[in-house]
């Protein structure tokens, strides 16, 4: 049976991984269970810069006890209920149309290419930062 898959087409095209500074909405959380390493796979869909509008990226934030300081950095700045995270609760569904912004760079190891989420902050800080990588790259 034939299926149709929006985007299928879009990973042949050979579009480059995103990197850079960006305004994005998280479009979908899901927990994974790991033994070693849990995780919450996360896409984003980019909201600014304009050319980047509507694309979209995924990553992984690990909830090991090494890396929580990541993912409470993400939530913190990304807007999430207070009152959850000091319970210690993460609710896939609440993160859905949390809005910040993210600094994205990627990896290729064995053939395989890897989204790194470097860097949170909140969207309020989207004009200040976007400013400051464009006088930057002037540079």
């Amino acid at each position: 049976m034939r299926r149709h898959i929006p985007g299928l087409h879009s990973r042949q095209s050979g579009e480059s991984p995103l990197e850079g500074l960006f305004l994005v909405r998280v479009e979908r959380a899901s927990y994974r269970w790991h033994p070693q390493k849990p995780f919450f796979d996360i896409r984003f869909m980019v909201v600014e810069p304009e050319g980047f509008a509507n694309r979209c990226l995924s990553g992984r934030l690990y909830c090991t006890e090494r890396a929580l300081w990541k993912l409470n950095w993400f939530l913190r700045d990304f807007g999430y209920d207070r009152d959850q995270l000091t319970e210690d609760q993460g609710d896939e569904k609440a993160l859905i149309n949390l809005r910040g912004v993210l600094r994205t760079t990627h990896i290729t190891l064995n053939g395989r290419t890897f989204q790194n989420l470097e860097a949170f902050a909140p969207e309020a800080d989207w004009e200040e930062l976007s400013c400051a990588e464009k006088t930057a790259d002037a540079l």
